[in-house]
C-alpha cells in the first residue's frame, strides 16, 4: 500500500495529499480516444522534425500546467521538495474543489484546441490520452466528492496534520522553522474546512460507521497530549518533532541556541493557542456526530451507493469488472492458493485441516518477535536485511534502478494504533527525502516473520520504491506523468513483486513461501470481502470472519484489514486485479517470444511509462513483443 505524495489540485496532475492509498471515484478509461489515435488528413506523413517539435512544445505546456498547479497547493510544493508557500495549507474548500474543476476543463480545452494530435511521439500521445482521461475522471469524481469520509482512522485529516508535519516539513533554515510555526497556527482554518466538508458529507446522508470515531477521537487525543498542553513532562509528537528539528539547526551551528529556543518558545505558543483549541473544537464536534452513526458499513448504503461504487471500481482497476465478476474472480483464486498452501502444509509435515494449520501459523511463538522494543527493533534489522540482499540482486531482472535511497522505519506512535500494517512513502523528487517502508509494530502479534519478506518487498524493493522512484526520475516525459495514480498498477506491481522473488530464489523456507501465498491470498480475499461489504451488504463482522475462515492472518489482521475496506470502497480490489494482468502479459510475451524473452527487458517495458491504466500497459506489452518480432 502507498502513501503518494502529492494531492489531487488539478488539471493534469493527480495530486495525492499524505493521506495513504485513497483512490477518489471516477470514470472508465476510455478504449481509445479518436484524437491519439487520428491520422494526418494529409497523404505525407510529417517529418520527424515536426513531430519532435509538436511533442516537445506539449510537453512544454503540461509540465506549465503542471507547476500552475503545484502553485495552487502548498502541501503538494512541500511533497515535491519546494518551500514556496512553506507556511500554508491547502484550500480543501467545496468552493476550490469547483473552481479546481473549472480549471482542469478550460486546461484540456486549450490543449485541444492548441495542438494537432497527429503530431505527437508515443509518449505525447500518451501523455495526451492520460490528461484527457484525468478530465474524464474528475468529471465523474466530483458529483462523488463528499462521499470519501474526512475523518476516518485511514486518511482522516486529524492525522494526516502531524504526519504532513513530521514527515514532509524538514527544517534545515529557520526561515523553515518560522514556516512550521506558521503552519501550526494555519491548523484552524484548515481544520475548520474538513469539519465544514464533513457537516456536507453529514447532511447527505454520508457518514462513517460507528466503530469508526474511537479511531479517530484517539488519534485527536493523541496529538494534543504532551507538552505542553499538559505537565506530564514528555513532549506532544508535534512539539517532539519541532524541538528535534531546530535542536539539529542549533547542533550544525545554522542557528544560535537563543534563536533556538526562542522558535522552541513560538512553537509550544502555538500549540497551545491554535493547534490545541482546534482539535478540542474537532474533538467535541465529532464526538456529537458519533451519536448518530450506525453499524452500516457498506457503500450501498449511500444515495446513488450503488453508482459510487461501480464509479470507484472502474477507476480504480481501470476495466470494466462489475462487482460481481470480481467477487467471482476472488472466489476462484481463493480455491486456488488454498491448493497450494496444502501442498505446503504437507511439505512441512503439518497433520491437520487447512484452517487449522492458519490457526497455528497465528498463535505458534516461533511466528513472532516479542512485543518488546528489542523485539521491534529485531525485526525491523532483519527487514532491513531482506531488502538489502534484494538491492545486491535486482541487476538479474532489472536494467533500470532507482537513483533515490529507501530507508525502513517504524510508523510513528502517534499513528500507530490505527495506521495499516505497513506502507510506503514516496522520495522527493530532488533527492532531499528518502522513499520510506513503513512498518506498523504496535502490536508484534499482528506481525508474523513469515510474512516479512514478501511484505518488505511489495512496499520496498523490488515493489513500490522502484516503480514510484523510477516514475518520479524518468525523462522526457512531463511532470504529471511521473505521479499519475493508477492503483491498479501501482498495487498490482507491489503485489508482483512479491512473486518475482520466489523466481529469484527467495523464500526457501516453505514458512516464508507460505508467507507469499499468505499475502497474495490475502489480496484474493479482498475481492470477496470487498464486494461483499460494499455490493452484497456483507455486516462488519461477517466480513471478519471471512477472512478468518480464509486466510491465516491473526484476527487483528483481520479487522483492522475489513475496517480499512469500509472506508476506503473499492481500492483494496486493485492489487490482485493488477498483479493478474502483469503476470498474464508476462507469460503472453514468454510465449510469443520464447527464447528472446528476456525478463529485464520485460519490467523495462512495464515501468518505463510511469504508471497506466492496465489497457495502456497491454498496449504496450503488445508493440514490445511486436518489435523483439521484427528485430528477430
Amino acid at each position: 500500500m502507498t502513501h503518494h505524495l502529492i494531492a489531487r489540485s488539478s488539471a493534469l496532475a493527480l495530486l495525492i495529499a499524505a493521506a495513504g492509498c485513497t483512490t477518489k471515484a471516477a470514470a472508465p478509461e476510455p478504449a481509445a480516444p479518436a484524437a491519439v489515435a487520428a491520422t494526418p488528413a494529409e497523404t505525407s506523413m510529417p517529418s520527424a522534425e515536426a513531430i519532435a517539435a509538436e511533442s516537445a512544445r506539449l510537453n512544454a505546456w503540461f509540465d506549465a500546467k503542471f507547476m500552475e498547479s503545484v502553485a495552487r497547493s502548498p502541501m503538494s510544493q512541500t511533497y515535491l521538495g519546494i518551500k514556496d508557500d512553506y507556511d500554508k495549507w491547502d484550500d480543501v474548500s467545496d468552493a476550490n474543489a469547483l473552481k479546481e474543476l473549472e480549471i482542469q476543463r478550460a486546461d484540456i480545452a486549450e490543449m485541444e484546441a492548441g495542438f494537432d494530435p497527429a503530431l505527437l511521439d508515443h509518449q505525447a500521445k500518451l501523455s495526451w490520452r492520460i490528461a484527457e482521461l484525468n478530465l474524464k475522471r474528475a468529471e465523474a469524481d466530483y458529483p462523488f466528492r463528499h462521499y470519501r469520509y474526512v475523518f476516518d482512522q485511514m486518511n482522516g485529516a486529524q492525522a494526516e496534520i502531524p504526519a504532513f508535519l513530521i514527515n514532509q516539513h524538514q527544517i534545515t533554515t529557520k526561515s523553515d522553522a518560522e514556516a512550521y510555526i506558521a503552519r501550526l497556527n494555519g491548523v484552524p482554518a484548515y481544520l475548520a474546512q474538513n469539519l465544514e466538508n464533513s457537516r456536507i458529507g453529514l447532511a447527505m446522508g454520508i457518514q462513517p460507521p460507528a466503530f469508526v470515531y474511537p479511531y479517530v477521537l484517539s488519534d485527536a487525543k493523541g496529538v494534543i497530549t504532551g507538552a505542553p498542553f499538559d505537565d506530564s513532562g514528555v513532549d506532544s509528537p508535534l512539539m517532539a518533532d519541532f524541538r528535534g528539528k531546530v535542536a539539529a539547526l542549533a547542533a550544525d551551528n545554522t542557528i544560535s541556541q537563543d534563536e533556538a529556543d526562542a522558535l522552541i518558545a513560538e512553537a509550544a505558543e502555538a500549540l497551545k493557542v491554535s493547534v490545541g483549541p482546534a482539535y478540542d473544537s474537532m474533538i467535541a464536534e465529532l464526538t456529537e456526530q458519533a451519536k448518530t452513526a450506525t453499524t452500516d458499513d457498506g457503500a450501498w448504503k449511500f444515495p446513488d451507493g450503488a453508482a459510487y461504487y461501480a464509479n470507484n471500481l472502474r477507476d480504480i482497476t481501470t476495466t470494466d469488472m462489475t462487482a460481481e465478476e470480481i467477487h467471482q474472480l476472488g472466489l476462484a483464486e481463493m480455491d486456488r492458493i488454498h491448493g497450494e498452501m496444502r501442498e505446503i502444509m504437507a511439505k512441512v509435515g503439518f497433520e491437520g485441516s487447512l484452517k487449522e494449520f492458519f490457526d497455528f501459523t497465528r498463535t505458534d511463538p516461533r511466528f513472532f518477535k516479542p512485543n518488546t522494543d528489542e523485539g521491534r527493533a529485531e525485526y525491523l534489522a532483519e527487514a532491513t536485511a531482506w531488502i538489502d540482499k534484494m538491492r545486491g540482486d535486482l541487476p538479474t531482472v532489472f536494467r533500470t534502478f532507482p537513483k533515490a535511497d529507501m530507508i525502513v522505519k517504524a510508523v510513528e506512535p502517534f499513528r500507530e494504533k490505527s495506521a495499516g500494517k505497513a506502507f510506503y512513502s514516496s522520495p522527493a523528487p530532488d533527492g532531499s527525502r528518502p522513499g520510506t517502508y513503513y512498518v506498523n509494530l504496535y502490536r508484534m502479534q499482528d506481525m508474523p516473520t513469515y510474512q516479512m519478506q514478501a511484505l518488505a518487498f511489495h512496499e520496498g524493493i523490488p515493489g513500490h520504491h522502484m516503480q514510484i522512484a523510477i516514475a518520479q526520475e524518468l525523462t522526457g516525459i512531463p511532470e504529471f506523468r511521473k505521479y499519475a495514480d493508477f492503483t491498479a498498477f501501482i498495487e498490482g506491481w507491489g503485489l508482483y513483486s512479491e512473486l518475482l522473488p520466489k523466481e529469484m530464489g527467495y523464500y526457501q523456507d516453505p514458512y516464508d513461501d507460505f508467507g507469499r501465498l499468505a499475502m497474495e491470498i490475502w489480496r484474493a480475499a479482498r475481492l470477496v470481502v470487498d464486494t461483499g461489504i460494499h455490493d452484497k451488504h456483507w455486516t462488519r463482522e461477517q466480513a471478519i470472519q471471512y477472512l478468518m475462515d480464509n486466510t491465516p492472518n491473526p484476527e487483528g489482521d483481520c479487522r483492522k484489514a475489513i475496517e480499512r475496506y469500509i472506508v476506503m470502497p473499492g481500492q483494496a480490489t486493485a492489487y490482485k486485479i493488477g498483479m493478474n494482468r502483469i503476470v498474464e502479459l508476462r507469460e503472453k510475451a514468454k510465449a510469443e517470444l520464447g527464447d528472446a524473452f528476456d525478463i529485464r527487458d520485460f519490467h523495462d517495458v512495464v515501468l518505463k511509462d510511469g504508471a497506466v491504466p492496465l489497457a495502456v500497459l497491454e498496449e504496450s506489452v503488445d508493440a514490445w513483443i511486436g518489435e523483439t518480432k521484427a528485430g528477430d
